[in-house]
């Protein structure tokens, strides 16, 4: 059912309001361009804002009876309607969107303010500010918003959305975002809330699930990035690890940082005996994707490693 909210806010529910109270709900709501404050609806007529918040209530009062006429009674069911979809309770930028558009969202407003189903919530440091027809749903979701917050916490993965809590709900939530592919995680996670090329890299690493070419990152990330800005931030963040000639990993992945000679030196420290080269060799190269004469040229270096009786090799202790 479509309905001309200009129209409707216009003539059929301001039009009998005195002068001033048109022009103040009309201001406050945007219902002819944009939503001005108290503060500056009350300079213009040179009242205090008090006075202006008097004439609001009072139209409200005036509008009472008003919208219990059939055709706003019509609206309210479509409104409340599309709301109980969302398991009575949405977002209110997305409500705003769906029942109005870009055109009519303000009417929409003035519609939801003057319906006595609805009731808006304003915007806290953990919600967007939301309408909703039932208060037990707002208990609901509350309680929902938590318990995902705590599983997401918990197990420190991307996540579906549970089968029980409707996607509404989620939405509300500062705490929690939407990636590209439909999965939930905290708002401070690089997967669904990235800051700049470095985050973005580590994404494009995560989906992948293997060690790639600062070029091939990059061109991952697309958005007309340069390979050399990714090459910047990649070797000064501690999640990657260069793992050999322009080659980038994640640390988490279980890649050790440093040089070619610093992996054979933990490799060395972590046995509990002496290695030989082969052995040596297979287990740098799980590290790093250089030629095996790199490695075997380094294990050479007398300063920090030597050769035992049996041929084997241990860090040369200083």
């Amino acid at each position: 059912m479509e309905f001309n909210f200009r129209t409707i806010c216009q003539n059929s529910l301001l039009h009998g309001l005195p002068s001033r109270t048109q022009d103040v709900l009309s201001r406050r709501f945007g219902l002819a361009g944009k939503k001005e404050t108290l503060e500056e609806i009350g300079q213009s007529y040179g009242v205090t804002r008090e006075r202006v918040r008097q004439i609001e209530n009072d139209g409200f009062g005036r509008l009472a009876e008003v919208v219990e006429t059939p055709q706003c009674q019509k609206i309210f069911v479509s409104f409340a309607q599309e709301i109980k979809k969302g398991g009575s309770l949405m977002k209110e930028e997305t409500l705003l969107a769906k029942l109005g558009g870009e055109e009519f969202k303000n009417h929409v407003s003035f519609l939801l303010t003057l319906g006595k189903p609805f009731q808006r919530f304003s915007e806290t440091e953990d919600t967007y500010a939301f309408w909703s027809t039932d208060k037990t749903s707002v208990f609901t979701a509350r309680r929902a918003i938590d318990s995902f917050v705590q599983e997401l916490k918990r197990k420190g993965e991307l996540l579906p959305l549970p089968k029980n809590i409707p996607a509404s709900y989620i939405e509300v939530s500062k705490n929690i975002m939407k990636n590209n592919d439909g999965l939930y995680g905290l708002k401070e996670w690089p997967e669904v809330n990235p800051r700049g090329v470095k985050d973005k890299a580590y994404i494009v690493l995560k989906k992948e699930q293997k060690p790639l070419h600062f070029t091939e990152v990059a061109d991952l990330i697309g958005e007309g990035t340069l390979c050399q800005t990714v090459h910047n931030e990649l070797i000064k963040d501690q999640r990657f690890v260069l793992v050999g000639r322009g080659l980038y990993a994640l640390k988490e992945w279980g890649y050790e940082p440093g040089i070619v000679r610093d992996v054979i030196t933990s490799v060395l420290k972590t046995s509990a005996k002496p290695l030989d080269k082969d052995e040596v060799l297979q287990k740098v190269l799980k590290q790093r994707y250089v030629k095996a004469n790199t490695v075997l040229l380094n294990l050479q270096n007398r300063k920090h490693f030597q050769k035992t009786s049996e041929g084997k090799y241990t860090v040369r202790e200083v």
